[in-house]
């Protein structure tokens, strides 16, 4: 990543600004020396200046392209459509199963329809979409998503070894499994298909990159200059150790030199 963003800031004059200005400006840094300090100034120096190009324009060429995918607005739309047809189809596959066929007293030799279903019968699932995939707001003795599987588990008759209810219900075991499992994959489309879309136009990303851009990058730029400062006073302090010890190894050799004399 680094050589990615290091790569895109030389490709312009150093100190010049960024082809595209933000609300929240970083300015690039003269790097003409990589020592261990100034080498982590300049990564979130020029981290922080590319995520303010990629913020300004999600589509055009920037340093971060080779790690994110550009944002593309159409495609997003396409997958939300998506998801929403398939969740919209698998509550209709539910609901046509409860009124076609738990819901109905089916004769004994309608088998495999007929499982001796009977009691009280069993709500409708809520489906979140009209036809046309527009919101839609469920109506009086639907169930929803979020209680769905405890109110048809009341719904649920025990069988015998050939499957039919020996209790009062309209479900069977493997009929409850099977509602539920459609329930939760509809559920879960339905649930996470806009944070998938936030993915793919890069919605989650810009909130993510703003936030640090406009929050951290100023504080992490005077933190590692900091940093830089202590990395260049700790170096300096080596060297005069150095140069002391020398100084200290001489004169302890000239004494033994003399001493002898």
């Amino acid at each position: 990543m680094y050589k990615s963003l290091m790569a895109h800031s030389l490709s312009r004059p150093l100190g010049t600004p960024p082809q595209h200005s933000t609300t929240v400006r970083h300015d690039p840094i003269n790097c003409p020396d990589i020592d261990s300090g100034q080498l982590l100034h300049c990564v979130v120096a020029d981290t922080c200046v590319a995520m303010d190009e990629w913020l300004q324009n999600p589509t055009a060429n920037s340093a971060l392209e080779n790690i994110i995918p550009r944002a593309n607005d159409q495609f997003a739309q396409a997958i939300l459509t998506g998801t929403k047809s398939v969740s919209f189809a698998l509550v209709n596959i539910s609901n046509t199963a409860i009124t076609n066929v738990y819901n109905v007293q089916w004769p004994p030799d309608a088998t495999p329809l007929y499982f001796n279903q009977s009691g009280p019968l069993m709500p409708l699932l809520c489906n979140p979409f009209n036809l046309n995939l527009t919101d839609r707001q469920c109506q009086v003795g639907e169930v929803n998503f979020m209680n769905a599987t405890k109110v048809w588990k009341n719904y649920t008759c025990q069988v015998s070894t050939s499957g039919i209810c020996t209790t009062p219900g309209r479900l069977t075991p493997m009929g409850y499994n099977d509602l539920t499992a459609s329930l939760n994959v509809s559920y879960g489309l339905y649930y996470y298909s806009p944070f998938l879309v936030d993915l793919v136009d890069s919605t989650y990303l810009k909130t993510t990159f703003d936030d640090i851009s406009r929050n951290y990058c100023p504080g992490m730029r005077q933190s590692t200059r900091w940093i830089y400062v202590g990395f260049t006073v700790v170096s300096a302090a080596v060297m005069l150790s150095l140069v002391l010890w020398i100084v200290y190894g001489r004169e302890r050799r000239q004494r033994k030199y003399y001493r002898r004399k």
